[in-house]
């Protein structure tokens, strides 16, 4: 594979939507794979106790509107709000965590997705530039008559300027302030296609991090986004069944089998789809024979963690296991806050009934097989 994914550059067709393709390639399955290869080649030796920080080296990022890092949607993080002093304990956890100074967290993390907006920003520059070529040609007969250029928004470099105002030592040229304004675009753009790679990359980031534990890998096979009737011991729905796709599972050498739910976070919406999910599976399950149900989350919303961990299912819990990636992170955030479901959080931390990711994959590694 070459050193950097191969991006469709032809000068045919809409731009907007030739960009669109070129971001779902940089974004997908292919060059995911081959940055989450290049990272691990390049940093330290997975093991059950690291993983965590490898996860969140490669997805968690710094929420610019607050300059924290991301522990909860953006709104609800504001300045003032309740959300606001939790972001600020859990950035000052995760960097003394990593042994890095509060204002260089950004140098450290989101790995995976600032290499990704590489691959899209110099595959969109080559189109854009092929593009104006033409555009200049379009244009000539309208030459002297102060039509606006390509990506040109005053009000948005008028904003930037009178911002800095005696700090710029001179006038900014019509060729810088459109740059400028190019730039800054494409910036907010870029952070619109978060959501296109956090969560099928946090499916491939769990799945990269269980094959190179030797005693996982060793004893488990890793399916990644399989359809359910490809694992063993489940039938194919019915026709007139939706088909249910699993984000991760592990089968054992023994044959058992995890069915594993990756949410990097997790909404109302997601909560209702864990049961129905779940119904699917037992309804089709075919040999007879137990499987496990897990959650992988980087949740911090208390309540919504509680209520994973006391979600049931007929006469036993939903999940068989609820894992965060590190518990002592909505810990940190949450304090010594005794309002709400914090203190409920706690009891399914010290009880077990709330690990987190190095304790699964201890118990993984140490599990007897027969």
């Amino acid at each position: 594979m070459s050193d950097r994914v191969q991006l469709p550059l032809d000068t045919a067709g809409d731009l907007p939507q030739r960009v669109e393709d070129v971001a779902k390639g940089a974004f997908g399955v292919e060059n995911r794979a081959r940055l989450l290869s290049q990272y691990f080649a390049e940093n330290d030796k997975v093991t059950p106790e690291n993983a965590w920080l490898h996860a969140y080296r490669l997805l968690l990022w710094v929420d610019r509107r607050i300059g924290l890092a991301h522990c909860y949607e953006s709104d609800k993080c504001q300045p003032g709000r309740p959300w606001y002093l939790r972001s600020l304990r859990f950035h000052d956890w995760v960097t003394s965590q990593l042994s890095i100074r509060p204002d260089k967290l950004q140098q450290h993390v989101d790995w995976l997705f600032s290499q990704a907006i590489t691959s899209l920003s110099a595959a969109s520059a080559a189109m854009m530039s092929d593009q104006l070529s033409k555009a200049a040609l379009q244009r000539q007969p309208f030459e002297g008559r102060f039509f606006p250029e390509p990506g040109e928004d005053p009000e948005l470099v008028d904003i930037v300027v009178n911002t800095l105002g005696d700090a710029l030592s001179a006038p900014l040229s019509a060729s810088v302030r459109r740059q400028l304004s190019e730039r800054v675009t494409a910036h907010l753009a870029n952070e619109n296609k978060r959501k296109n790679l956090l969560g099928e990359g946090f499916e491939d980031t769990l799945a990269e991090i269980l094959r190179r534990i030797p005693e996982v890998a060793g004893t488990h096979e890793v399916l990644v986004r399989k359809w359910l009737d490809e694992i063993p011991g489940f039938r194919p729905a019915r026709k007139t069944t939706k088909r249910r796709q699993v984000d991760l599972a592990l089968v054992r050498r023994d044959g058992h089998r995890i069915l594993i739910t990756a949410k990097w976070s997790v909404r109302s919406d997601r909560e209702e789809q864990f049961r129905a999910d779940f119904a699917d599976y037992a309804d089709l399950e075919s040999h007879g024979e137990d499987f496990e149900y897990v959650l992988v989350t980087n949740e911090f919303d208390a309540a919504r963690l509680v209520r994973a961990c006391d979600n049931r299912a007929q006469n036993s819990p939903l999940f068989s296991r609820v894992i965060h990636l590190n518990p002592e992170g909505p810990s940190a955030a949450y304090g010594s806050d005794v309002r709400g479901a914090a203190p409920e959080m706690h009891k399914r931390i010290a009880s077990g009934r709330l690990i987190s990711l190095q304790s699964w994959l201890s118990q993984l590694a140490d599990a007897k097989i027969s």
